[in-house]
């Protein structure tokens, strides 16, 4: 269970660009839950997957994880609990290193290094096997540097990367967006197999509203730091593009826009 409560974020306070975000923002998401979010620009979607992760701290509130308090924890030491895939495909990985390099380091991540080699291989055929399912050919260039591959390649690294280690998160900010429409449904396809075979609680942001229908057992929107829309289960399997639309028009004619 991950539990925000009574979450605070100012930004730029004491000056005239003062925003306050979020004031006593609530979330409960149960173990195990794929919970797609929506909502417009500046609505505190990737923010709140910032506290979360501890890219950013909130000025207040707690973030319960297993019964446990993380608010002051360290984002490396949360990042042992949590993977993460950026929009950016270029985020997860490091271009200068190999397949096998890259794979080799998420699979140590949370461990100790000493002064063995970085790269073990006798996990070569393991990390091959990860990538062969994927379609993409990566598995035949284990030698190949990662900043060579296509951004929909390095995105479907960086989602395999995520969850080589045991993690009980895993935290999507907009990981399909740069791509193009058919490696994002490739992207999208796998992201559901991972959750699902792997029994993971996910977040996933998305400015594709017909992912955050299709994918997920719950649906979010947000707006200016608040869930407007919040359906589970069969209500969100109820839920329609155009009740979703609407929404985003009521916001919009709200705001000015």
């Amino acid at each position: 269970m991950l539990e925000l409560r009574n979450i605070c974020k100012i930004y730029n306070p004491g000056t005239v660009q003062e925003i306050c975000l979020f004031e006593n923002f609530n979330l409960s998401v149960p173990e195990g839950q794929f919970v797609s979010v929506v909502g417009s620009n500046g609505s505190g979607k990737t923010s709140m997957l910032n506290i979360i992760c501890g890219s950013i701290a909130p000025d207040s509130g707690s973030i319960i994880l297993a019964d446990k308090d993380i608010v002051r924890e360290s984002e490396h030491r949360r990042a042992r609990r949590m993977g993460r895939v950026y929009q950016n495909p270029a985020m997860g990985t490091c271009a200068s290193m190999t397949i096998l390099e890259n794979m080799a380091l998420a699979d140590n991540k949370g461990k100790r290094y000493d002064l063995r080699p970085g790269t073990d291989r006798r996990r070569v055929e393991a990390y091959k096997e990860l990538l062969r399912p994927l379609g993409l050919g990566l598995e035949n260039m284990m030698n190949s540097k990662v900043g060579s591959l296509s951004g929909g390649q390095r995105q479907a690294l960086s989602l395999i990367m995520s969850s080589m280690t045991p993690i009980e998160f895993l935290i999507l900010d907009e990981h399909t967006a740069a791509l193009d429409p058919k490696t994002a449904e490739i992207i999208m396809q796998l992201t559901d197999r991972i959750v699902r075979e792997k029994k993971l609680t996910a977040l996933m942001v998305t400015h594709n509203l017909r992912y955050a229908l299709e994918y997920g057992d719950r649906l979010l929107m947000m707006h200016q730091g608040g869930i407007v829309l919040d359906k589970a289960g069969e209500e969100k399997q109820a839920v329609q593009m155009d009740d979703i639309l609407k929404i985003f028009n009521e916001i919009s004619i709200e705001c000015g826009n």
